[in-house]
């Protein structure tokens, strides 16, 4: 819950503001503004205070405790100009929230962490428990002095800007490890503890075994993502107060999915039981993985027979492969998710000349895999392949990602061993729709007219159904100095279900610094100023110029002359 204190009446129409756009996640606090922070610190995660920040220093610098517990705080000037990250900027997310509060309210977010401000990952910041010298190491990737990713195991990471070797390290394990002078341990959710247990079985017996079996083979139980068991037992008490002490999900499969498994201590308790062979190690195995702990039972308590077994996996690292659409050029028409996952990349992937537009987007130690046109599949391969050795990567492309472009090819290549993510972006035919009027406030289809990749007499029936159909028509691609052609070959045969006078919109480089649009009519189109950098929208019958703009309407009655 995030709380809101304000003092003065511009304080409350920007707290109202908040309060009506986050209603589920915003709680009001009135009275007096001391008695309002001190009740909103004790009972919120966040709070936003639309004071001056020296007022709300004074009032939250008795309350801070530790910078692990205390909820995050942003401050709003009470003109609407700032949203200050005051306290908790990691931690309790007055960075994020800033930023929030800033897009809501038209604000400028004012983050000063430092490593937010030179776009270094915070490494208490990547969702990833830690250990070790963090204060240390974060000054020293902030320096530019020389620190060591060391990973064990493989994980997605964000960008780091590490070297080869120096006195400073990072490291990546799921094994038992103090930290060293200089050193971060980070845990990967890396393992998963199956376990079996009888009915009954108490819970301090069922978390002890689970603890010893981590313990004895070298391993965190920081690490461990999840208990997995049967269905049978997805309400046995002690395995689900196990996993709540542990602070992990407990995962169930059907019995029909475990006994497929093949595991190397089956046993006909179970399959008496419940139905497979195995529970423990079925269930850590059934999603893949390294054995690291075979079978194991617990020692009973009180002289009484052991009722708990379990199994420790270490899954397979599943990379993760955001396709990020950047829009159509301007870069306020880049969506803050598409930011998000540029930040996130450690790896990206594109056109050349895609990467030059967000050049200044991208976080110091990320490696960029560039190419020029035509290597459109070889960058999809690239893409995958290194997802799938367990690194975080954006595959970039123009407008949306999944409209002629990078989406189709990367997902072609894809299998379902890595994790894909699809950011939207705005397309050319919208930006340029948005430019023309309204020309697509019915049904509307989009065509390439390259015949690159699309046999000629697949595009010409496809255009001829758009025309038949009477839809709204934006061509993609519509005219090369090698294809010159396919254009006026496509507008002839629109010119046989449509009148002369159709509107007819053609956009350049739409939302870029040298945009150009104009109106014109199918007869009227001259495909001799038409090259790759434009998109054309030809109208359907009810498409009409109305004050120097292409409009559609949404149905066709309200345009019917008057009987």
């Amino acid at each position: 819950m995030i709380g809101l204190i304000s003092a003065t009446a511009a304080g409350a129409r920007a707290r109202e503001r908040v309060a009506a756009a986050w209603p589920d996640r915003t709680r009001v606090y009135d009275g007096p503004v001391g008695d309002a922070v001190r009740r909103a610190f004790a009972e919120c995660e966040q709070l936003v205070c639309f004071l001056a920040t020296g007022a709300v220093v004074r009032l939250v610098a008795p309350l801070l405790a530790d910078k692990a517990s205390d909820p995050g705080v942003v401050c709003v000037d009470e003109g609407g100009r700032f949203a200050v990250s005051l306290v908790g900027g990691h931690g309790g997310g007055a960075n994020e929230l800033a930023r929030a509060v800033g897009e809501l309210l038209g604000a400028e977010p004012v983050v000063t962490t430092a490593t937010d401000s030179v776009g270094v990952p915070g490494l208490d910041t990547l969702g990833l428990p830690v250990e070790g010298d963090v204060a240390a190491v974060s000054r020293a990737l902030l320096d530019g002095e020389p620190v060591v990713l060391e990973a064990e195991v493989p994980w997605p990471l964000p960008p780091l800007p590490v070297a080869p070797s120096g006195p400073y390290a990072i490291r990546l394990t799921d094994r038992l490890a103090e930290p060293a002078a200089h050193e971060v341990v980070l845990r990967p959710p890396s393992l998963v503890v199956g376990v079996g247990a009888s009915s009954g079985a108490p819970a301090d017996e069922v978390l002890g075994l689970v603890e010893g079996a981590l313990r004895d083979a070298g391993l965190s139980a920081r690490s461990v993502a999840e208990l997995a068991t049967v269905h049978a037992k997805a309400g046995e008490p002690g395995i689900v107060e196990a996993a709540a002490r542990l602070g992990v999900p407990l995962v169930t499969y059907s019995a029909e999915e475990l006994a497929a498994v093949d595991v190397p201590n089956p046993s006909q308790a179970p399959l008496a039981a419940v139905g497979t062979p195995s529970v423990a190690e079925a269930a850590a195995l059934v999603r893949g993985g390294e054995l690291l702990v075979p079978k194991r039972k617990s020692a009973g308590q009180a002289g009484q027979p052991a009722m708990a077994t379990c199994a420790v996996v270490r899954r397979p690292c599943r990379g993760r492969l955001a396709v990020v659409g950047l829009g159509p050029g301007a870069r306020d028409l880049l969506t803050p998710r598409a930011k998000d996952e540029l930040r996130r990349a450690s790896v990206l992937v594109g056109l050349d000349q895609y990467v030059d537009q967000i050049r200044d987007l991208i976080r110091p130690g990320t490696r960029v895999l560039e190419s020029g046109l035509g290597a459109e599949e070889e960058r999809a391969r690239t893409a995958v392949s290194e997802a799938r050795l367990g690194r975080a990567v954006a595959l970039i492309g123009s407008g949306d990602a999944g409209v002629y472009a990078m989406a189709s090819p990367a997902l072609a290549e894809a299998s379902d061993d890595i994790d894909v993510v699809g950011v939207p972006g705005v397309t050319a035919a919208l930006a340029a729709g948005a430019i023309l009027g309204a020309p697509l406030g019915h049904d509307h289809v989009s065509i390439s007219l390259s015949d690159l990749h699309t046999p000629w007499e697949v595009i010409e029936r496809r255009v001829r159904a758009a025309a038949e159909a009477d839809i709204v028509v934006t061509f993609y691609n519509p005219r090369s100095r090698g294809r010159d052609w396919q254009l006026p070959k496509a507008l002839a045969i629109l010119a046989e279900h449509r009148e002369p006078t159709t509107p007819v919109g053609v956009v350049r480089n739409a939302s870029r610094a040298d945009e150009s649009s104009r109106l014109t009519t199918l007869v009227g189109l001259d495909p001799a100023t038409v090259d790759m950098m434009t998109v054309v929208t030809v109208g359907n019958t009810a498409t009409r110029e109305i004050a120097g703009r292409m409009v559609t309407p949404r149905g066709y009655r309200w345009q019917e002359e008057p009987k």
